[in-house]
């Protein structure tokens, strides 16, 4: 999930209480490097990007040269509590997950366990996509690199927010969802096949995901912080709480989601501590030394190279506004759970995550030996642009620029057109129209062929609407126009009502329903577009 103000924040990146003491890597630990020059009033510029943000916590480390440069937490786990983040603190690093899967399938590559040209079906012989031949073409690259026809977060309903569905039944339901473009033909960011590829590491390694990930990855390295998903939070974790902006304004904590039914793309819990051995081990290869004090390897150098070479050419767009133009890079594109650009003529690996409440972004500069990591408690994204920029900056002799004011104005610009958005639609709404029907007559069970049953039922006089697999996602039906109405849901940290239109046959009955975000700046995926709702015949009465 990344929502459409941090789409923006990326494409412009892409176009472009105090500090607490670091935290000393464990096991074995590279000494401390110094800040350079550049950096050394590093933490009053990330207390100043955290109160422009109102960001409640944020932890950041960076590596150099195989060294631990910085692990630092600033501001607070939650509002309410006085407990600082530090390096420990754990937060959901959404998206950044699937470098992990990317990771898992080349360590199962190296172990020739699977080809990355392997197709799909060869591994999931009950696996369909909507189209026959890519169903038959697929490969397991493909499960990594956004190019398999699905549109932009397609079917991600099944699992967001919450879901009652498997990861098996999420991945089975890909079958009814849509193909809108050309099979490798172009870019559209997803989800869902993340949670295809979790299922093949299952399935070629003869473990669950998340044991994979322990035994081949998170213990070697010694991430004994990290968490699979929320499920696994344990009492007494040094944990952050995220917070969302209740309808696009005031602050308010989110609760924590477990992805569990779609781990692969991005169910992970980490803190920067942790992270810093990741990158690490990145940087270096997939090279690492254990807590043992003995080599070892992720995977080999051959893989890396996959991991971080582009599959699929991104589009390059403008930045939205004009002091953002400093980080327009010259290519762009997706690799294997990696993004790919360059900044001051150095090639940037990197990826973000976000969901509600939580943001965050790994770089790595490989000429540089580089690794910077930002996490972060507020879901608007340009905090952690603002303080990976400022880092990029000073390691590539960059120019001391104003990030936190441009990032603030990119983010003022996305918020300001929600606002204008709305006016627009209220401009244009026929307030004195009337609904064709009776209320009642709306009543239904509705059906999508992907994603399932959405009931719409009557109480006290008004419509509710309900997702039967979603339990957060149920809310009241208010009149806009004609046969028009808002979704307002109960959960308002979710920033996503949507209007609900009902198309009528001739004869007056409901024949479909269709739904659409009211705000432009509604997270992508809640795709409510791509549902084509149908109400169910109404069962004969007993004895009828």
């Amino acid at each position: 999930m990344r929502s459409p103000l941090l789409a923006a924040a990326l494409l412009s990146a892409s176009l472009a209480c105090a500090a607490a003491e670091p935290a000393a890597s464990d096991a074995p630990a590279a000494p401390a490097a110094p800040l350079p020059e550049q950096l050394q009033d590093f933490d009053a510029y990330v207390e100043g990007v955290r109160r422009r943000f109102e960001v409640p916590g944020i932890a950041v480390a960076i590596v150099k040269d195989g060294q631990v440069v910085l692990e630092r937490g600033y501001g607070l786990r939650q509002l309410d509590r006085p407990e600082p983040v530090d390096a420990h603190t754990l937060f959901a690093i959404a998206s950044n997950t699937k470098a992990f899967t990317a990771a898992s399938l080349s360590m199962l590559a190296d172990d020739g366990k699977l080809s990355l040209d392997d197709r799909v079906i060869d591994h999931l012989p009950w696996f369909r996509m909507s189209d026959p031949y890519v169903t038959r073409e697929l490969r397991v690259r493909d499960l990594l690199a956004h190019r398999s026809g699905l549109g932009l977060g397609a079917g991600d309903l099944l699992y967001w927010p919450t879901t009652t569905y498997s990861n098996q039944e999420v991945a089975q339901r890909l079958r009814d969802v849509p193909l809108t473009g050309s099979f490798r033909g172009q870019y559209a960011y997803d989800n869902i096949l993340y949670g295809v590829a979790q299922l093949v590491i299952e399935q070629a390694s003869g473990l669950s995901y998340e044991r994979f990930l322990h035994t081949r990855i998170l213990a070697p390295l010694g991430m004994d912080e990290t968490r699979y998903n929320s499920d696994a939070l344990r009492p007494g974790d040094n944990v952050a709480t995220g917070y969302a902006r209740a309808d696009f304004k005031d602050l308010q904590p989110a609760p924590r989601m477990a992805w569990a039914n779609v781990s692969g793309a991005g169910g992970l819990y980490a803190s920067v501590h942790d992270m810093s051995k990741w990158m690490r081990a990145q940087l270096d290869g997939g090279a690492y030394t254990g807590a043992d004090g003995k080599p070892g390897r992720l995977f080999s150098a051959k893989r890396q190279q996959a991991m971080w070479s582009i599959v699929t050419p991104m589009n390059i767009g403008e930045p939205s506004v004009p002091d953002l133009a400093a980080a327009k890079p010259n290519f762009l594109g997706y690799g294997e759970g990696w993004q790919l650009s360059d900044y001051r003529g150095r090639k940037l690996v990197w990826h973000t995550g976000g969901w509600p409440g939580m943001v965050s972004r790994v770089t790595l500069v490989p000429e540089h030996k580089l690794g910077i990591v930002v996490l972060t408690s507020a879901e608007l994204p340009g905090a952690f642009q603002a303080v990976t920029m400022r880092a990029l900056d000073a390691y590539l002799d960059g120019p001391r620029r104003d990030w936190t004011a441009a990032y603030g104005a990119a983010l003022d610009k996305s918020l300001a057109k929600g606002d204008d958005d709305w006016a627009r639609h209220q401009a244009a709404r026929d307030a004195r129209s009337q609904p064709s029907l009776p209320l009642a007559r709306y009543a239904a069970t509705y059906r999508d062929p992907w994603y399932g049953d959405v009931i719409v039922e009557q109480r006290q006089g008004q419509l509710r609407m309900r997702f039967s697999r979603t339990p957060s996602l149920h809310g009241e039906l208010r009149h806009w126009q004609h046969d028009t109405f808002i979704v307002r849901w109960d959960e308002r940290w979710l920033n996503a009502d949507a209007f609900v239109s009902f198309a009528l046959t001739p004869d007056g009955a409901v024949r479909e329903l269709r739904m659409e975000p009211v705000s432009p700046n509604t997270d992508f995926s809640f795709d409510f577009h791509d549902l084509r709702l149908a109400p169910l015949p109404e069962k004969p009465a007993a004895g009828g």
